[in-house]
């Protein structure tokens, strides 16, 4: 495991939940960060004082990342605040509602894509040039379950983009490895206590899932950022196109 002190991250949607969670374990690993945000100013704002609190250097940035221009925009300034980039966390993502393939539109199906993908790749193209100079590099792409099973009831959408995540991530591994850069993912399960499944996962629905987890709980943004920080400490190491699922044992590939 490689030393995170004073490299430097890129933590895309870090205002709020998982992402927040996955900067701030950066932060105490050593990292300087670049906090991306689009409507949770007040979380990324907090991650930036815990920065400033450990002597680490942060700054937040807002961004739609379904604009081309605001996404290209967003990397230019994190790297031209960082000097650089070691480490990219893809992490913005969403479901944005439920709908059940009579319901899903056209319009919905771009949305849902470009939330979860195109803003994804638009970030990491973007990034690429900069993690290339580091000599020896990590992109973490934050995934879910429903990448892997298909997901709830209303999640078709969501769960087709989230699959595409561990296919675009295991595509450019191969594309990048020569380069020195590592490109890993992770696939939450049931993560309680978020935006995502406060908004879209009823109590019922969550204590139905917990009764069919080996370990019987849920997972916490805890359980997510640890692996998040290890994967982008193997920087110099010898995983990549590798996903690591993280469900308290309901799925095991």
């Amino acid at each position: 495991m490689g030393s995170l002190i004073g490299k430097r991250a890129l933590v895309t949607g870090a205002g709020q939940g998982i992402g927040k969670a996955i900067a701030e374990g950066l932060l105490k690993a050593g990292c300087d960060l670049a906090i991306h945000y689009y409507s949770d100013e007040k979380g990324a704002r907090e991650v930036a004082e815990f920065a400033r609190s450990i002597g680490r250097k942060a700054q937040s940035f807002q961004a739609d990342l379904t604009d081309e221009n605001a996404a290209v925009v967003l990397v230019k300034q994190a790297t031209d605040f960082l000097g650089g980039l070691d480490v990219l966390v893809n992490n913005a993502g969403g479901l944005v509602a439920r709908r059940v393939l009579g319901q899903v539109d056209l319009a919905f199906w771009q949305k849902v894509i470009d939330i979860n993908m195109s803003s994804m790749m638009i970030v990491t193209r973007e990034s690429v040039p900069h993690l290339v100079k580091a000599n020896g590099a990590s992109i973490i792409n934050v995934s879910s379950l429903a990448g892997r099973k298909g997901g709830h009831g209303g999640s078709l959408v969501y769960s087709t983009t989230k699959g595409a995540v561990l296919t675009f991530t295991r595509a450019l591994s191969g594309e990048l490895g020569s380069q020195g850069i590592r490109v890993n993912a992770v696939a939450p399960g049931l993560i309680l206590g978020t935006s995502f499944h406060n908004t879209h996962t009823s109590k019922e629905s969550a204590d139905e899932t917990i009764r069919g987890i080996p370990l019987a709980r849920a997972g916490d943004v805890d359980d997510i950022a640890r692996p998040v920080v290890f994967l982008a400490s193997e920087y110099d190491g010898f995983i990549t196109g590798a996903t690591l699922d993280i469900n308290g044992g309901v799925y095991c590939a």
